[in-house]
């Protein structure tokens, strides 16, 4: 008997099968942008915990400006100094090796070309403690470093936009009013957890980016990496204790500098990914709704356009139970058929988006099997009301329908 009304189900879609494709459009719109979402979000939060492992889990980043102020934020909170570096590397016993570090927006310039990078000033203790090799060429001698020559490290992409392919070393660029020479390359990273090159950088000693860039001798941030074998955590705590004191904050007083290691940065970066994708995936669930309310109208015009039809099967013995069976099926199988499509399409498109993100994609079966369950509930819920509408027919009125 079942199977008997399914198929008459079945026949009941095909034979208005535009109006059937129209109203299971929401459906399969609504279960392919959840999964395309939770896809791509979950390959995000790969891509970041990835990002994140090739810097290095030892390493500890030190910024001005308090936790309500934001990682990062100077806008109240002093900036470090270069005393404050070696300070950490000669105090703390756990630290390996200690870098200053600052950045700001410039135009290269070579020859005919120009590009607008970002120049970062720092030393060779940042390519140790990061794990960035120079490829080409040489790091910064000892003597620029501690005089301010003016020479520079590029990162592939500047490359490229400068020079093609060919070899910079011993080239001549220009920063602005600043001319430099290049002493090296840096190996290629590649793009970051949100899409911004690594590459795209200019290296410069830090005692040239204070004095020839910035005109201060501000360190915006300084990356600390902490020995192998010991512990993060307590490394972090005796930086704070150090800051503390070199910075003169009274017992009670809150911070004016935030000390965040890879693990907490991973974890924030994973924290937004995740919201973020839960919003958009919440936003498209919306046409779930859509597309039940869909089959709820299509289903009660249905019941309209088809009630002498119903009025005879109930006048030669049929019972409501199986007119009520057949509507509901009719809205379950528009939904399955909507949900299987739309678990198609959404592999698809997340499969895409990934590529393009240039991201891992990690289909969740959970989800999956998830918006195919909420999609089969869909059909019932939404279902029921013109299936009941309909077994509750009087035969007799029915007939009378014209």
């Amino acid at each position: 008997m079942i199977w008997e009304t399914i198929r008459l189900a079945v026949q009941a879609i095909f034979r208005n099968t535009m109006r059937s494709v129209l109203t299971v459009l929401g459906i399969v719109i609504g279960v392919a942008a959840v999964i395309a979402m939770v896809t791509v979000g979950e390959g995000s939060s790969s891509q970041v915990t990835a990002d994140v492992e090739k810097l290095g889990t030892n390493i500890v980043m030190v910024m001005p400006g308090g936790d309500d102020q934001g990682p990062g934020s100077n806008s109240v909170a002093k900036a470090f100094t270069l005393q404050d570096v070696d300070v950490i590397i000669d105090q703390i016993s756990r630290v390996e090796t200690a870098a200053p570090y600052a950045q700001t927006s410039m135009t290269a310039i070579y020859g005919s070309e120009s590009v607008k990078t970002q120049i970062v000033g720092t030393d060779n203790r940042y390519l140790v403690a990061v794990d960035w090799p120079v490829v080409l060429g040489r790091q910064f001698l000892t003597s620029e470093e501690t005089s301010g020559k003016p020479v520079c490290i590029l990162g592939e992409t500047v490359r490229q936009n400068l020079f093609g392919n060919t070899n910079p070393v011993g080239e001549t660029i220009r920063l602005s009013s600043l001319t430099c020479e290049v002493v090296g390359l840096l190996e290629a990273k590649g793009a970051s957890s949100f899409g911004t090159d690594q590459d795209d950088v200019i290296g410069l000693p830090m005692k040239t980016f204070q004095r020839r860039v910035t005109g201060n001798t501000d360190v915006a941030m300084i990356f600390v990496a902490v020995r192998d074998g010991q512990s993060t955590e307590r490394a972090m705590i005796e930086i704070k204790a150090l800051m503390r004191e070199r910075r003169r904050i009274s017992e009670g007083e809150d911070d004016d500098f935030t000390v965040m290691d890879m693990k907490q940065i991973a974890s924030m970066l994973t924290g937004i990914t995740n919201v973020l994708a839960g919003l958009l995936s919440a936003v498209a669930a919306v046409s779930l709704l859509v597309g039940g309310i869909g089959i709820m109208n299509i289903m009660l015009v249905s019941v309209t356009e088809r009630t002498r039809e119903i009025g005879i099967r109930l006048a030669v013995g049929a019972q409501s139970s199986q007119v009520l069976m057949q509507f509901l099926v009719e809205a379950i199988v528009l939904s399955v058929i909507g949900g299987l499509i739309g678990i198609v399409l959404g592999l698809v498109l997340a499969a895409f988006a990934s590529n393009l993100m240039a991201i891992p994609f990690e289909p969740n079966p959970v989800v999956v099997a998830g918006a195919f369950v909420f999609s089969a509930a869909v059909g019932v819920i939404f279902g029921y009301f013109p299936a009941r509408r309909a077994a509750k027919l009087d035969p007799i009125e029915a007939l009378r329908h014209q």
